[in-house]
């Protein structure tokens, strides 16, 4: 890969997100003919995060706007936050309902409940079958090997964890990398100055749900600049 297909340098390192996005390229999508692709958009409400918070809420509904043209994607909101809270959205399948109800949760101080995020990704895709998770959060104040455990379930459901780590708590990115290993998927950091590279990431993980390589590629013809980039990087892999 030449040194112009490289994105820009941040908090997230070149070779982090090189990495996630093969991963992506590499993980098979599983879908019956004619279904929209689903996906869970799991966040971490505590107070710490909400300074980006705002950010997340416009991302989702780009999200959505990337992936109409290939049959769309159901995507579900899940959070916690407070003491206890765990909430969920109904799976929606366009981004002005969800984007009304991210705009209207604030973020509470509370610990991370991470476990429900991946015991409630469980549940649903046995239900009915889920493409990927997408998580977003900073901190992890829970045993490590109990998620692991839920992890491991969630791997053999078929179901990829997609996880976005804020900052640079190095128990959260232990964390993060144990579930993304667990579950087949993976893990990338960011941080405030990253925003637009958390937002191509995100749009190519939705993209790929929906639509595999072929719609990941198509997108990067239209749109160019840093998804063009991003797609270069997954041929590369």
């Amino acid at each position: 890969m030449s040194g112009d297909d490289k994105l820009p340098s941040t908090d997230s390192s070149g070779a982090d997100v090189e990495a996630f996005l093969r991963k992506v390229a590499a993980t098979p999508v599983s879908m019956a003919p004619g279904q929209r692709g689903r996906l869970i958009f799991a966040l971490d409400a505590t107070a710490s995060r909400q300074p980006t918070w705002d950010r997340a809420a416009q991302i989702q509904a780009e999200m959505f706007v990337e992936t109409a043209g290939l049959g769309g994607l159901e995507m579900q909101l899940a959070f916690y936050r407070g003491f206890g809270e765990f909430k969920v959205s109904p799976w929606l399948a366009q981004s002005a309902p969800m984007l009304r109800m991210m705009t209207s949760v604030y973020c509470l101080a509370g610990e991370t409940q991470i476990r429900k995020v991946l015991s409630h990704a469980v549940n649903e895709t046995r239900n009915r079958k889920v493409n990927a998770l997408v998580f977003v959060g900073d901190c992890v104040e829970e045993d490590i090997d109990q998620l692991g455990s839920v992890a491991g379930e969630l791997g053999l459901l078929g179901v990829p964890a997609f996880m976005f780590h804020e900052g640079a708590d190095p128990v959260a990115e232990f964390a993060f990398k144990q579930i993304a290993k667990l579950t087949n998927g993976a893990c990338c950091r960011f941080d405030a100055s990253s925003a637009h590279v958390l937002k191509d990431l995100l749009s190519a993980v939705a993209v790929y749900a929906a639509g595999g390589r072929k719609a990941l590629d198509n997108l990067a013809r239209k749109r160019g600049g840093e998804v063009l980039k991003i797609a270069h990087q997954v041929r590369g892999g």
